[in-house]
């Protein structure tokens, strides 16, 4: 059975000492628990075992995009249990489930180039109403495990932590620093006894949810739909997006057609050339929502 795991040894120079010491070094490469984790061969007993096979303090190098929670969960309770440090570097990319056992480090380093992803919880579910209930309320129970890792590690509020998730929240190292999540950026030794080289200071964080909101935002805004009711008429901009003209068009119900715009109700919609009846071709407000709607599915 394919473990997700691998244990290593090798001297590192004990600077205290003067000489050279052994350094356990454990590899967290793939999905976490993908093929199995309970009564088989890879299990959490064997994981424990080899974890407690030695002594001293240890290196947890981390790349891997998540994968069983329940999993992640014991391995990051194994390691706070450990009775030596745990230096945790994350050398490609820590997200969803692995950023949990990330959070059990006594000491948290992160390349320069890797990436830390924390979000909510998913799961599968079949069944009714009764079903889909229980299975949002375990949801909701696992969230609230996995944020007390992330509180523990960071110090945020759990408000602010369950957001973050909410928005599936990407950091780079410098922002995983600045937010607690990681407390330092791996460099090599050449470099950390270097006293002119300075870190650099700029950070990243990609939301998925921010991105979409800006991203309907602008497109709104093109296209000027305003938050009122229908029976608003359209004017089509000589580019061929449609401006909603907020003022200036009266619907004639009698005769079914559009009468003039009063001078600057459509202001800003330059190259505007034709008026169109909404019961004709136009497009109404509830129809241009309708559009941006369809289009953010597929963001």
């Amino acid at each position: 059975m394919k473990k997700f795991w691998n244990w290593k040894s090798r001297k590192i120079r004990d600077q205290a000492a003067g000489g050279e010491a052994a350094e356990r070094v454990l590899f967290l490469n793939g999905i976490i628990a993908e093929e199995s984790w309970f009564d088989d061969e890879v299990t959490p007993e064997l994981f424990r075992e080899e974890l407690e096979a030695g002594q001293g303090d240890i290196t947890v190098w981390i790349n891997s995009p998540g994968g069983d929670c329940v999993a992640a969960a014991q391995i990051y309770n194994m390691l706070i249990d450990y009775k030596g440090d745990v230096t945790v570097k994350v050398d490609g990319i820590a997200a969803s489930a692995a950023s949990v056992i990330a959070m059990a480090g006594t000491k948290v380093l992160m390349s320069p180039v890797s990436m830390m992803m924390i979000h909510n919880p998913a799961t599968i579910a079949f069944g009714d109403t009764a079903e889909m209930t229980r299975a949002i309320g375990m949801l909701d129970a696992v969230k609230d495990s996995i944020m007390n890792a992330y509180e523990i590690k960071t110090g945020m509020s759990r408000t602010r932590i369950s957001h973050l998730m909410d928005a599936e929240t990407w950091m780079d190292a410098n922002k995983a620093v600045e937010l607690g999540f990681a407390d330092g950026v791996l460099q090599r030794r050449e470099a950390e006894e270097a006293e002119d080289l300075e870190a650099p200071e700029v950070s990243m964080l990609y939301s998925r949810a921010a991105v979409t909101n800006s991203l309907m935002s602008k497109i709104a805004a093109k296209c000027r739909i305003p938050a009122g009711a229908s029976g608003e008429a359209v004017a089509v901009c000589g580019d061929g997006k449609a401006a909603m003209a907020r003022e200036g068009f009266a619907n004639d119900a009698g005769k079914g057609r559009a009468e003039p715009p009063k001078e600057g109700a459509a202001e800003g919609c330059a190259g505007a050339t034709e008026t169109e009846n909404i019961a004709g071709n136009g497009r109404s407000a509830e129809e241009i929502r309708e559009r941006l709607n369809f289009i953010k599915r597929f963001i």
